[in-house]
């Protein structure tokens, strides 16, 4: 045996960004008060003996913090779902595990028209579906691929496909996809697991129960679900990138999250997802087990309901704003490192992100926001609801916002629900407010489209209704350009905008943060907070 050691070392502090969001100036004391906020921890590194050669077989636990809703790709709206949905379906293209470049996937190959109206695609003949109820796990085609992409199309959740006009099936092995208008984003959605591809008898078999019997052609296969409690998968011995390691993947759902740190520590599971909060260190100083942690491509932040309540009163949005101060929220929100202070409603880690507009967020100001609140008629106070779900670092953000708004005469009301709950919720538009991230690809596309156009209103990302004719056309414009560079103007054109518009708290930008034994081999963390299993890069196995 070789001894290996499976860590990532981390700074002992993680900094937080001082960049100025407003113009606000720090007090000695409010300085004092960020210091104390801060938590030191040191990743101690945990060792285990490795063999020279792959173990196979075992099984592999995954915890994830809340209950996925629903397993069908064209209805899922959270990270909880598509962790299970990436190790069952597979898309037409993927990206390579630094989320850098985009690779062949079930299409061998493609080429676009000179117009970048359409796109060929040469499809593999070697793919099979999972057997189900309603087919015996047939040969995979391109009528397959057209079907699950016009099926998105027009029933995606979250629209990830709104570019495409329609797909059709050429021959058996190849596929043209017919775009509304040429889009710079078309080949990255298709990476999204919301385009996986499913067979049509399962899904017309099943009908609204597709999803709890989740068929695909990825390297496992759905044997169990259920609710609120677990997800088992066994492994697809045809997959066409080769046989898995592992022969069984479960997925655990456990909400508390310091009963899954304990649930890691004590190896009843064996990856620890999304941890935040004291569970930061209890990983870290755990000799046992390792923390993997690595900067996302992510936002955290509270919505305003632009249409509905106080909250669609301009002033009102200003004001809580005014209130709150962002280095102190995210000092408060990320105590261990967890992510750094942001005031944007996108993350610097895009290309379209532009420092210069920090300047426009409204400085801290609590006698500023009384004063507002009292020009929006509010000068004896208000109540709001805002909804949050289970994870740590949500919570602790509403009850900092709580008490910054309690100081200028606004009441709030913490709800927490499940996601399935908070997903209708936040779609909804009903909600004062609603606390959640957004984590996606660097292109502001998958920010600005899918949180900021009109037409995703009801959708979970566009909740809070927004609606700005400007933004909109910017936007169009944004996805017919093809040079990047005059895309990022546009974009931070429409960022500018939607600052000014006041539509939200956007206070910080986590970081991905799992825990993981060591006896878990060949697994690669990924900034986008997906897990892959067995791609043509990794095929994970466990030390047994």
């Amino acid at each position: 045996m070789k001894k290996k050691v499976i860590a990532i070392v981390l700074a002992a502090v993680m900094a937080m960004s001082v960049a100025g969001c407003g113009s606000k100036e720090k007090t000695e004391k409010q300085e004092g008060k960020t210091a104390e906020n801060k938590e030191e921890i040191v990743n101690k590194e945990a060792s285990i003996d490795v063999p020279d050669e792959v173990t196979k077989g075992g099984e592999l636990k995954i915890a994830l913090i809340s209950s996925p809703k629903n397993l069908d790709p064209v209805k899922y709206t959270g990270t909880y779902e598509a962790q299970i949905l990436y190790q069952v379906c597979d898309t037409v293209v993927t990206y390579d595990k630094e989320i850098a470049n985009i690779k062949p996937s079930l299409a061998t190959e493609w080429t676009i028209s000179e117009d970048g109206m359409e796109y060929l695609f040469t499809i593999r003949d070697d793919v099979y579906f999972h057997p189900g109820k309603f087919q015996d796990g047939r040969k995979m085609t391109a009528e397959d691929i057209a079907y699950s992409l016009n099926r998105s199309a027009k029933e995606s959740a979250l629209q990830r496909l709104d570019m495409l006009d329609y797909a059709e099936a050429v021959d058996e092995t190849h596929v043209k996809a017919v775009l509304k208008a040429p889009s710079a984003v078309f080949m990255t959605a298709l990476t999204n697991i919301g385009n996986g591809i499913v067979p049509k008898e399962e899904v017309e078999g099943w009908g609204d129960e597709f999803g709890n019997h989740l068929v695909g052609t990825g390297p496992f296969m759905m044997e169990k679900f259920s609710l609120d409690q677990q997800t088992e998968l066994v492994k697809n011995e045809k997959y066409f990138l080769g046989e898995p390691n592992l022969d069984r993947v479960v997925f655990k759902v456990i909400t508390d999250q310091n009963q899954e740190v304990n649930a890691l520590r004590t190896g009843e599971i064996d990856i620890a997802m999304q941890i935040s909060g004291e569970s930061v260190k209890l990983v870290a100083e755990d000799e046992k087990i390792n923390l993997l942690k690595k900067p996302s491509i992510q936002i955290t932040y509270a919505y305003f309901n632009m249409v509905n309540g106080p909250t669609a009163d301009p002033k009102v949005r200003e004001a809580l704003i005014k209130a709150v101060d962002y280095k102190e929220l995210a000092a408060g929100v990320f105590q261990y490192g967890e992510g750094e202070e942001a005031c944007l409603p996108l993350p610097k880690a895009s290309w379209g992100y532009d420092e210069a507009v920090e300047a426009d967020v409204p400085s801290y100001d609590p006698e500023g926001a009384k004063e507002l609140l009292a020009e929006a008629g509010y000068a004896d106070g208000m109540e709001l609801d805002i909804y949050v779900t289970n994870e740590t670092f949500r919570q602790k953000a509403a009850t900092i916002l709580q008490s910054y708004w309690k100081m200028v005469g606004v009441d709030l009301n913490i709800n927490t629900v499940e996601w399935g709950a908070f997903s209708e919720v936040g779609a909804s538009g009903q909600a004062d407010i609603f606390a959640m991230g957004w984590l996606w690809y660097p292109d502001p596309y998958f920010f600005f489209d899918k949180m900021f156009k009109s037409d995703a209103i009801g959708t979970l990302g566009n909740g809070q209704g927004y609606n700005n004719p400007e933004v909109d056309q910017l936007l169009a414009d944004a996805l017919i350009e093809t040079d990047q560079e005059k895309r990022a103007e546009i974009y931070k054109k429409v960022l500018k905008i939607i600052t000014n518009d006041d539509t939200g708290i956007f206070y910080g930008n986590p970081y991905e943060c799992m825990g993981v034994h060591p006896r878990v081999q060949d697994f690669n963390q990924r900034s986008d907070g997906t897990i892959k299993l067995v791609t043509d890069e990794e095929n994970v196995w466990v030390i047994q």
